[in-house]
């Protein structure tokens, strides 16, 4: 069993790097069949070990207009259900990408992408501050992407020393 779970680990570390799996090249990798990795796979997306997967995309390059905000949130949790039922609210509206609960001065982080800053304020002030037990809130612009999920977003500057010849 122990075999299997050091095997299911280095299957999610690949995954995570690389969601664009080719089967039998990730059971060479782990001296395994890839039927046997196939089947981990599945249990483990059964399991919601593996929630999802998803493709890093650089929008700046694209040419569209996007915004992504990083919002933290101050809430009165709820009796008997925490912030948990708080959270919900606001991980159900399409605009927001994701929603942590956050140790500090603020309660909650939330990731939010819109077309414009005024799109994104008018997310905070119209539907975000309408929550129950929302006391403040703090916006921050995400201007550049240097690094995202691991990958880094920037080219790599090539070495400013001068080249000396002979």
């Amino acid at each position: 069993m122990e075999k299997n779970g050091t095997l299911r680990k280095e299957i999610l570390r690949y995954l995570e790097k690389n969601s664009r799996v080719n089967l039998s090249e990730l059971a060479v990798l782990l001296g395994t069949d890839e039927a046997w990795v196939a089947n981990e796979i599945a249990d483990m997306e059964k399991e919601k070990i593996i929630c999802g997967y998803h493709t890093l995309i650089d929008w700046d390059k694209t040419g569209v207009e996007q915004v992504t905000a990083l919002i933290e949130v101050r809430v009165t949790p709820q009796r008997s259900q925490g912030f948990d039922r708080v959270a919900e609210r606001i991980y159900n509206y399409p605009e927001v990408s994701a929603v942590y609960l956050i140790s500090g001065g603020y309660d909650l982080l939330i990731t939010l992408e819109g077309k414009t800053l005024k799109e994104v304020s008018r997310f905070v002030t119209e539907k975000l501050s309408t929550v129950d037990s929302v006391i403040s809130t703090a916006t921050f612009f995400i201007l550049k992407k240097y690094k995202d999920h691991g990958t880094i977003m920037v080219p790599k500057k090539e070495s400013e020393r001068m080249l000396v010849t002979p």
